[in-house]
């Protein structure tokens, strides 16, 4: 409409937008004191004619009752407009039951929503956390502190307010109870499957909630399925094009099928909509590794830098590091974004960072490092799942079989329905021990819970890195029962899925045993892609497969 991004949106305005998207009608609303009162005015008023199809207003004895009214005058409205009474009986929750009954903690709550579409997850926080402060029982603001703490790789945290949106979700409508369900059983209990039917049943309820259609694109990521991914989130952007998150899954969903250039044009669809987000100039970054483009990787560590992502920008630095083989590099820039992340109140991240170094060191075969990394992360914050699976894994790649043995009972004791604990990391940390006694057949058997699609699903930890493991294990285990070839499919799925990620872009670690390198994989949204290193980066065609945060999530 060639009109600047901050115009009034005035009834002629309106009125324009309703007609270009194909609309029939657009609703208006009014509101004036009248002494201590309030009137509220509605209107329904058709798109091509300008004439009102329907009126309502009300009043509200005092500021405390607006919300009250407004409910009941949208029901009035709902109607007259030719809705069944059945439908409107069924829907109909008070507005300040079903949101909040407090019109300051509703404002907060919608400037953080602004602020994350336009800023992003650290903007936003403070304007929600407002919003849960004002109103202890406000469900969707639970919801949305839990978005914004797993986009920030917070995922402990997280957990923590998607529960307590769970608990609340009687305080909510029929739609918002099924976007907290959704996030519950990914994020929480980490039931994918779940997560889904909870998402399409939303879609059937509510077509045009591109929330749902976007919540849906990252479980279907996270079970592998980006193709399905893709489709979804597609609908989303269809329904609302000016969201941030949608913009960046769909890149990374991209990413993981190889179609490269299709992720650079959405990133720059993204850019001319004035959308900037951190996964955006992570994706960025990935299509200049995969160009072999070290002045464009520069450019986009130097956006990290100041910011309160930057951990995650010398997070990238470390990895690019470990995989051209300068491990003293590595280890000294994942120092300092364990620093840099705790200095942002980050924990938990920081404890990730950690925890991957002694993943790369027992890629090394440094054992007495990697197990060194792994305890560090563990002293930080132990109960995370993330820090404990990639703990789990370095000390099953340095043989420290008891620590591990450990970890992976107790993942499994903490987390038995967890999709992705139960059919990726486990299987990985079990057969990698088989390996260690071995026992090549038995390590074959516990990775027949990773196959695809789930196989190449981007992780849930936002903050945490998934590469293929199973995969590269089942290789390993192949060439031990001596099937050699069998063993070279494994491995050839990896160099198939080049740049592959469970939703970002892929990050690379050698494994020089084999010389195959080991994928990585980053997740939604809020994501993490390779950091860019200094020298010669891998050509295309070297470049092995590679999540997630997801996400990102659409609020």
């Amino acid at each position: 409409m060639t009109r600047p991004g901050d115009t009034r949106l005035t009834p002629e305005v309106a009125r324009e937008l309703c007609q270009r998207a194909g609309g029939k009608a657009y609703l208006a609303g009014s509101i004036a004191s009248l002494g201590s009162q309030y009137v509220l005015g509605l209107k329904a008023v058709n798109c091509q004619s300008g004439d009102p199809l329907a009126e309502e207003q009300v009043t509200a004895a005092s500021k405390e009752k607006v919300l009250d009214a407004l409910g009941e005058g949208a029901t009035k409205l709902r109607g007259e407009l030719g809705e069944s009474l059945a439908t409107v009986q069924k829907f109909d929750v008070p507005l300040s039951e079903a949101t909040t009954s407090s019109l300051e903690a509703l404002k907060a709550y919608s400037l953080g929503r602004k602020a994350d579409n336009e800023k992003g997850a650290a903007a936003s926080l403070p304007y929600l956390q407002r919003a849960i402060e004002l109103d202890p029982n406000f469900a969707m603001g639970y919801r949305g502190v839990g978005i914004e703490y797993s986009s920030l790789e917070e995922l402990g945290r997280a957990s923590e307010y998607f529960t307590k949106a769970f608990q609340l979700r009687e305080h909510a409508s029929e739609r918002e109870k099924l976007a907290i369900a959704a996030n519950y059983y990914e994020q929480v209990t980490g039931e994918l499957d779940k997560a889904a039917q909870t998402s399409q049943e939303a879609i059937e309820s509510y077509p045009r909630d591109w929330a749902a259609y976007g919540n849906l694109g990252v479980v279907f990521s996270n079970r592998g399925q980006y193709e399905k991914a893709v489709e979804v989130t597609m609908q989303a952007l269809r329904l609302a094009p000016d969201r941030s998150a949608d913009y960046a899954n769909l890149a990374n969903y991209t990413f993981a099928l190889q179609r490269f250039e299709e992720a650079r044009q959405l990133i720059h669809e993204a850019q001319a909509r004035k959308l900037d987000d951190f996964v955006l100039h992570n994706a960025l970054y990935a299509l200049a590794f995969l160009g072999s483009d070290p002045a464009a990787m520069g450019e986009q560590q130097q956006w990290f830098a100041g910011r309160p992502e930057e951990n995650l920008g010398l997070a990238l630095a470390s990895d690019t590091e470990a995989y051209g083989g300068h491990l003293a590099k590595a280890t000294d820039l994942t120092k300092r974004a364990v620093d840099s992340a705790l200095r942002a109140d980050s924990k938990e991240t920081a404890a990730i960072w950690q925890a991957n170094a002694g993943v790369q060191q027992a890629a090394y075969g440094n054992s007495t490092e990697a197990r060194q990394s792994a305890a560090e992360a563990l002293k930080l914050v132990s109960t995370s799942q993330g820090v404990e699976v990639e703990a789990a894994l370095a000390f099953a790649l340095a043989a420290d079989t008891a620590r591990a043995e450990s970890l992976a009972q107790d993942l499994n004791k903490r987390f038995p329905l967890d999709t992705q604990v139960q059919s990726l990391w486990l299987p990985a940390i079990q057969a990698q021990l088989a390996l260690n006694r071995r026992d090549a057949t038995s390590a074959i058997n516990f990775l027949q819970a990773a196959l695809p699609p789930i196989e190449y699903g981007g992780i849930i930890f936002v903050n945490n890195i998934s590469c293929l493991y199973p995969t590269y294990v089942r290789g390993q285990a192949y060439l031990a029962a001596g099937q050699g070839a069998v063993a070279a499919t494994e491995f050839q799925k990896i160099l198939d899925h080049t740049a592959s990620s469970g939703t970002a872009g892929q990050e690379p670690w050698p494994i020089s045993v084999w010389r195959v390198p080991m994928p990585c994989r980053r997740r939604t949204r809020r994501e993490r892609m390779p950091p860019a290193s200094a020298r010669a980066p891998p050509t295309k065609n070297s470049l092995p497969s590679g999540k997630t945060p997801t996400p990102a999530f659409p609020s």
